[in-house]
């Protein structure tokens, strides 16, 4: 996998810590939504320290080949990220499979930006590695997750209750799987 990807609309980059700045401006634009469907943050979470010092994890991370953050971006507008792709949890030998979440700007919904994304990014991660399934997790009530996953060809394959400690709750989600071949 490369570091930078190009697509129509958009730039896909794995972002080193200078960007914390921006980075911390997406998650505080961006807190009232998030907070709904990911687990709770703390408020060091909200500072620019943390945030590059998490890039920093995950940047090298991703040279390691067992994780990688795609943020995304409008050609348009290059300074600023308006979303995220996260490729984690590689299992290898006779599972080969890995977990994908993603999360995208409140202000750029509905534009197709995350289709377009995982459209590109899931065969070229199938290509680089030997993988056969790809997991996606999502709350039942998130229907635009779901739809975008159908149209990605997910296949629904489970309903895991009480799965994921969300906002302190634990939350029921379904299983979406993407297959390789």
């Amino acid at each position: 996998m490369n570091v930078f990807y190009q697509t129509e609309r958009l730039i896909l980059n794995i972002l080193p810590p200078l960007w914390a700045p921006a980075v911390l401006n997406f998650y505080k634009n961006n807190k009232d939504v998030l907070e709904g469907v990911e687990p709770a943050r703390n408020s060091r979470f909200y500072t620019e320290s943390f945030q590059k010092a998490n890039l920093s994890v995950e940047y090298n991370s991703f040279f390691k080949n067992n994780y990688m953050r795609y943020w995304i971006f409008d050609k348009k507008n290059p300074d600023f990220p308006i979303g995220t792709i996260c490729f984690s949890n590689f299992l290898k030998g006779a599972f080969k499979s890995c977990m994908v979440g993603y999360k995208l700007d409140k202000n750029h919904t509905g534009n197709g930006y995350m289709t377009e994304a995982l459209r590109f990014l899931l065969p070229e991660l199938c290509h680089n590695y030997p993988l056969h399934r790809i997991e996606a997790y999502v709350m039942p009530d998130n229907t635009s997750s779901i739809r975008l996953l159908n149209n990605l060809g997910f296949v629904k394959e489970g309903y895991l209750h009480s799965f994921a400690k969300i906002n302190d709750k634990w939350e029921d989600h379904l299983l979406y799987t993407y297959f390789n071949g």
